[in-house]
C-alpha cells in the first residue's frame, strides 16, 4: 500500500489577493504619510529660520485651539475603540466609535474655525499689508493641517457607511486599518504642531 502524502492546504486565490491588497494599500498610505512628514519638516524649519530674522509679532494662542486639541486627542481614543470592536466583530461598537470620531472631528474643525476668527478679529491675518510673519505661519499651519484633515473626515464617512452595511469583520477590516493609521497620524501631527506653535513663538 502506497503511503499517503499529506499536503498542507495552500491559501486560496482570494486570500492571496486580500493579503496583497492589504500590503500594497498600507505601503501606499505610508508613502503618503512620509511625504507629509517631509512637508511639515520643511515648513517648521522655515518657521524657525524666519523667526530668527526678526520682525516677529508675539500673540497669545486663542483658547479655542486648546479645546480643538482635546477634541482630536479624544477622537483618536474613540477610533482606537473602533479597532478593538472590529476584532470582536462588535458591529454596534464599530458604528458607535466611528460616529463618535466623526462628531469629534467636526467639533475639532468648528473650534479651529472659531480660533481662526478670533485671531482675525485681533488683526492676525494670513497675508496682505497688515500681516506679520508669525501670524501668517500660524494660520498657514492651521489651514494646512485642516486641508489634510478633510481626507481623514472623508475616510471616516466611508468607514461609517460601510459599518452600517456591516462590511467589516475581524477578517476583513482593511478600511478601518487604513483609516486608523491616517487618523492617528493626523492626531499626533496636530498635537506636535500645537505644542510647536505654543512654545516656539
Amino acid at each position: 500500500m502506497e503511503s499517503e502524502i499529506k499536503y498542507k492546504p495552500s491559501p486560496t486565490l482570494k486570500e492571496d489577493l486580500l493579503i496583497a491588497k492589504r500590503k500594497s494599500a498600507k505601503a501606499l498610505l505610508w508613502i503618503g504619510i512620509i511625504s507629509m512628514i517631509m512637508f511639515w519638516a520643511g515648513l517648521t524649519s522655515a518657521y524657525i529660520v524666519r523667526q530668527n530674522a526678526g520682525n516677529w509679532l508675539l500673540f497669545n494662542v486663542p483658547p479655542m485651539f486648546f479645546i480643538s486639541t482635546a477634541a482630536i486627542i479624544t477622537s483618536s481614543i474613540s477610533f482606537w475603540f473602533v479597532q478593538n470592536s472590529v476584532k470582536k466583530n462588535n458591529f454596534k461598537g464599530i458604528i458607535f466609535g466611528t460616529l463618535a470620531t466623526l462628531v469629534l472631528a467636526i467639533v475639532f474643525s468648528i473650534f479651529q474655525y472659531l480660533g481662526w476668527t478670533d485671531l482675525f478679529n485681533k488683526g492676525i491675518v494670513l497675508g496682505g499689508k497688515y500681516s506679520n510673519p508669525s501670524g501668517s505661519f500660524f494660520l498657514l499651519f492651521v489651514l494646512s493641517h485642516w486641508a489634510h484633515l478633510i481626507g481623514g473626515i472623508i475616510s471616516l464617512i466611508v468607514v461609517l457607511i460601510n459599518s452600517l452595511r456591516k462590511k467589516y469583520t475581524a477578517e476583513n477590516a482593511l478600511g478601518i486599518e487604513l483609516c486608523a493609521i491616517y487618523w492617528h497620524f493626523l492626531s499626533v501631527l496636530w498635537v506636535y504642531l500645537f505644542l510647536f506653535l505654543y512654545f516656539i513663538r
